[in-house]
């Protein structure tokens, strides 16, 4: 059991580290806001790799077989989103309230968009199929929750763990930054987001336009 925990904890945080829309968005929140306000949108992000990861044990084959039979429909929607979400980064001065930033309202609304984007995106789901199935976890056809449970924590610890120190080096990394140069790097964080985004969508409408693939 022990073994697997370790795993779990791994999974987390191999989870967390690839460069996607949530790492942009909660690099932008970090260096605009500070390490309290980017460490509750990558708890946004651990949020939906825990509920990942309980889809992962519990109904893996249900999940992979709505990807399979939904993947345009879920390419196009999901990348409608993350380009949306890209806007409003791009489009937000996060120093014309810096006090307000702070605040629970907007801590919320980090964290909200955080999930939003990370349920959006088909890829981050698939990823923790792949690294349940690389470590050998949720093979079992009857899982129990009393044997899981310490798994789908330890994937959360691991998620948590991984965001915190990110989110405290890049907030102490801002310091050497001038304000301007912040601004900058929250626009272009949004543009990059927005790309991805309209990666999505493109591969999604390419499939069902030119592959001839029905949305339904």
């Amino acid at each position: 059991m022990f073994i697997s925990i370790l795993k779990a904890f791994i999974i987390g945080i191999c989870a967390s580290a690839p460069i996607g829309p949530i790492a942009i968005l909660v690099i932008q929140k970090s260096l605009s806001k500070g390490h309290k306000a980017g460490f509750i949108t990558g708890m946004g992000a651990c949020l939906v790799d825990t509920v990942f990861s309980v889809i992962a044990i519990f109904f893996l084959a249900i999940a992979q077989k709505f990807i399979n039979d939904n993947k345009e429909l879920i390419l196009l929607g999901g990348g409608l989103v993350v380009a949306i979400i890209g806007v409003f980064m791009a489009k937000s001065d996060p120093f014309r309230k810096l006090k307000s930033s702070s605040g629970s309202t907007a801590m919320m609304k980090d964290f909200l968009q955080a999930i939003a984007m990370g349920l959006s995106n088909p890829g981050a789901i698939l990823v923790i199929f792949a690294l349940f199935a690389f470590f050998g976890i949720g093979n079992s056809q009857e899982p129990h929750l009393w044997k899981v449970t310490p798994i789908i924590v330890s994937v959360s610890l691991g998620a948590t763990a991984y965001w915190f120190l990110v989110t405290w080096m890049l907030s102490h990394f801002r310091k050497k930054f001038k304000m301007s140069s912040l601004l900058w790097i929250s626009r272009l964080t949004g543009v990059a987001v927005i790309i991805i985004g309209i990666a999505m969508s493109g591969e999604g409408l390419y499939r069902v336009v030119f592959m001839g693939i029905p949305l339904f």
